[in-house]
């Protein structure tokens, strides 16, 4: 029902109200700012690289000559509307929603989710912890992402503890149909795995959900776009019981399960689905990874992905020798210049062995590259923080002479 979440929204009155708001610093205010809190983080975000960078990583399909199939960046504007549609009818608080929906990816490697489980494989075996976007999500608005402030030094985002928790909470692969948020003020590097926790706020169980939406419609839209479902478009049909008088798009089962969430959800009974939805929901999700993320002519590229990625890794790894790093990253400048100074103006900003004051830094150091696996920690925040045009530019370094 309209606003039938207003008395739990995020404001001042709600008791949880100064735990969300709390950041890790002060953060720096001007007299003149007019912003919420959240508004804030919205902008501190959308000024980001990684946010930047977005719209040249894969969602689900690596097609990055095609304009009209959707990238990271779209995905994460998908999450935004859809979260401030649902946020707003029922009465939450929108500044929280966007600021969390377009901060969630952040944490994204190239090549979408198989980038993802290619990086986890180098993790598991070098680091013994495996590698996860919403793990990495906080992690670089923690640590890694810098802004320039008004004394003309970087710094760390220095987020809120409410959009933070969102960002490693918003795993979209949930099959229960009731989403409430958990009570505990936890440490949020307790997570150790995706969806272990459910998340602290309303809103950001709106963006999780709002996740799911997003990405299920509009990966089906994308598929027949490229026709990996021409030959499965009648057994669609059929299990969306498909109306020929409308369109079938991405912007139809958006519709249908707002629609139905909003109408189902209530502060008692959680956010919710009808049982019909629901069950439609997880069909189509059945759907897409049979015929979609699972097929052939998706999972061809992932070969590609394996040597790119773990080439460039392999490349940059070989450098460590403990004292004598920093000496090898500079003479690996004689094959691969990008890629070395690349790297190394990385580690600038990251270790103590540069000039802060002359670089202008007052962010975190968090990387010692005299230990090793420091310096595997280092190497993977840096693959996983490019591009996928970025990442095949140095592949391609790498094999030409």
């Amino acid at each position: 029902m309209k606003n039938s979440f207003k008395d739990f929204a995020m404001n001042e009155n709600n008791p949880k109200w100064n735990n969300v708001i709390s950041r890790m610093a002060p953060l720096e205010t001007r007299k003149t700012d007019i912003r919420s809190s959240f508004d804030r983080d919205y902008t501190r975000i959308i000024h980001s690289n990684a946010y930047r960078r977005l719209k040249h990583k894969t969602q689900v399909f690596f097609s990055p000559e095609n304009d009209h199939i959707c990238t990271r960046i779209e995905h994460v504007t998908h999450v935004e509307s859809i979260s401030y549609t649902i946020a707003s009818y029922l009465g939450l608080n929108t500044e929280l929603t966007k600021a969390i929906a377009v901060g969630h990816d952040l944490g994204h490697s190239p090549f979408g989710h198989e980038g993802e489980k290619i990086i986890s494989k180098i993790s598991n075996r070098d680091l013994g912890i495996s590698f996860w976007h919403e793990k990495n999500g906080l992690d670089f608005v923690d640590s890694i992402e810098l802004l320039v402030g008004h004394d003309g030094y970087k710094n760390n985002l220095n987020l809120c503890y409410g959009v933070r928790d969102g960002i490693i909470s918003h795993c979209g692969e949930i099959d229960e149909n009731a989403l409430r948020p958990r009570d505990e003020f936890i440490d949020l590097n307790e997570y150790i795995h995706p969806n272990q926790y459910a998340p602290y706020t309303w809103e950001a169980c709106v963006v999780k959900i709002s996740d799911k939406i997003s990405y299920i419609g509009r990966d089906i839209e994308d598929a027949i776009t490229l026709g990996i479902l021409d030959n499965h478009l009648e057994e669609l049909y059929n299990l969306l019981n498909y109306d020929s008088s409308e369109a079938l798009n991405n912007s139809t089962i958006i519709n249908y399960l707002v629609c139905d969430l909003c109408e189902n959800s209530s502060p008692e009974k959680g956010l919710c689905f009808s049982q019909k939805a629901f069950e439609l929901m997880n069909k189509i999700k059945e759907f897409n990874y049979k015929h979609i993320y699972f097929s052939r002519r998706t999972l061809t590229s992932t070969k590609y992905f394996e040597l790119v990625i773990n080439e460039i890794y392999d490349i940059l790894k070989v450098c460590y020798d403990n004292t004598n790093t920093l000496l090898n990253l500079s003479n690996l400048k004689k094959f691969y210049p990008k890629l070395s100074d690349g790297f190394y103006h990385f580690l600038e900003n990251y270790c103590d062995f540069a000039n802060r004051e002359e670089l202008k830094l007052k962010n975190k150091i968090i990387f010692d590259i005299s230990n090793e696996q420091d310096f595997s920690r280092a190497i993977i925040s840096y693959i996983s923080g490019m591009t996928d045009n970025f990442v095949m530019e140095m592949y391609n370094e790498i094999i030409r002479f």
